[in-house]
């Protein structure tokens, strides 16, 4: 098999491939242009869309070029591919806003040349399209019985499938379609719930100009415990640090589950494999893995300083290694004054940041999972006075084991 698709499979990439034999000796016989999409229906990415950019510069490191395409006129009409219900609509304005944020964040992630990697963007081509010649060049290739056969669809039939949802696998073919015109792509890379749009644009590419193209895709990952990785208590895992900041980001990863840290480290980081196995091998120190993780995550989506603030905080807030730096703790800043004259608890650690509402602050006390400094905190209607605060007026707050605040005041 060839190496880059070796490495993939290594790393556990690989959930299905259209032909193993047939792309590995494409590969052998020179670089590859390949290919994974994205719409951007929000204003950020999240850890659960880099899956396939982490294979993309995989590939890319093994000498084949990729693309990064942003669905700006997807994103229009939304892909039912593992949708329970129609996705919202949102302004075209929105969409070009949206798409120039991804595009900004895939390239510090990956790093675009234009001949290595180039991100490109559907809106382009699908804009401006006239339906009728559209129905008539492209649509004429597809079987709606053969469509009705995968499970993007299949599955909404019973929920109802809009008409507009419905055409988005033609649209997804064409992107194939004119990336292999215009750039000579051959392989479509992505989740295994977009198998059925790789297919269709596959056989579309064959109808139309005669030539073999492929399709690979990776698994849906989930944690040990059977949950989608990457869900936080405040929702998604964003790249963008205004909505998950550094700090957030490095804890998930230095708090997944002992069973996850070499799954993560090989589909995460780009770590060697050996050293990835030797990191979580059995017997080793476990915590010192998941830092390590954690770092090198954290320095691939945010940079190595960001990688080491977020670390430094996590020394502090644990008390690991030296102390640490606590001015790397999330931080909220609040009024002395409130804690002159009593700061209630519970708004205090709704104030911090770590409780979203006071019954869920009030659950925190009653279960004794709300620590003010070194001290538990037990009585729910009772106040933090400022003879907490220390000599420079600061305050370390924790929620449960694994969130921490440092309360400044002012």
């Amino acid at each position: 098999m060839n190496p880059a698709l070796e490495t993939l499979k290594e790393r556990g990439f690989v959930q299905q491939c259209t032909d193993f034999e047939g792309l590995s000796a494409l590969m052998d016989s020179g670089p590859v242009t390949f290919y994974v999409g994205c719409d951007p229906t929000g204003p950020s990415l999240h850890i659960g869309h880099m899956v396939p950019f982490f294979a993309l510069r995989h590939l890319r490191d093994a000498g084949n070029v990729g693309i990064a395409l942003l669905g700006g006129g997807t994103a229009r009409i939304g892909d039912p591919s593992g949708k329970s219900e129609m996705r919202k609509m949102i302004s075209y304005e929105a969409i070009d806003a949206n798409a120039e944020l991804f595009r900004k964040q895939l390239d510090r992630f990956v790093g675009f040349d234009g001949k290595t990697s180039f991100a490109a963007n559907n809106k382009d081509w699908l804009a401006d399209l006239n339906y009728i010649e559209f129905l008539r060049d492209i649509g004429r290739h597809f079987s709606v019985n053969r469509m009705l056969t995968f499970d993007a669809y299949k599955s909404r039939l019973e929920t109802g499938l809009s008409f507009i949802e419905f055409n988005y696998q033609l649209l997804q073919s064409f992107d194939f379609l004119q990336l292999y015109k215009r750039h000579g792509c051959r392989l479509q890379i992505g989740g295994d719930d977009q198998w059925g749009n790789i297919v269709a644009g596959m056989e579309l590419i064959r109808r139309v100009e005669g030539a073999e193209a492929f399709g690979l895709t990776f698994p849906l990952v989930m944690t040990s415990d059977g949950k989608k990785m990457g869900k936080t208590e405040k929702g998604a895992l964003f790249l963008d640090p205004t909505m998950t900041s550094p700090y957030e980001f490095f804890q998930y990863w230095r708090n997944v589950a002992d069973a996850d840290v070499l799954k993560f480290l090989l589909m995460f980081t780009f770590l060697p494999a050996d050293e990835c196995r030797a990191l979580a091998a059995p017997g080793c120190d476990i915590n010192a893995a998941k830092q390590r993780l954690a770092w090198e995550v954290t320095a691939v989506i945010h940079g190595k300083d960001e990688a080491d603030k977020a670390l430094a905080g996590a020394q502090a807030a644990f008390g690991g290694g030296g102390g640490g730096d606590k001015t790397a703790m999330p931080t909220a800043k609040l009024s002395r004054a409130r804690f002159d004259s009593g700061y209630p608890v519970l708004d205090l650690f709704v104030d911090a940041g770590l409780a979203p509402t006071k019954s869920e602050a009030r659950r925190l006390v009653q279960q004794g999972g709300a620590v003010v400094g070194e001290a538990v905190w037990s009585d729910e209607k009772a106040s933090v006075g400022s003879d907490r605060l220390d000599s420079e007026g600061e305050l370390v707050l924790r929620a449960g084991k694994k969130r921490f605040a440092r309360i400044v005041t002012r």
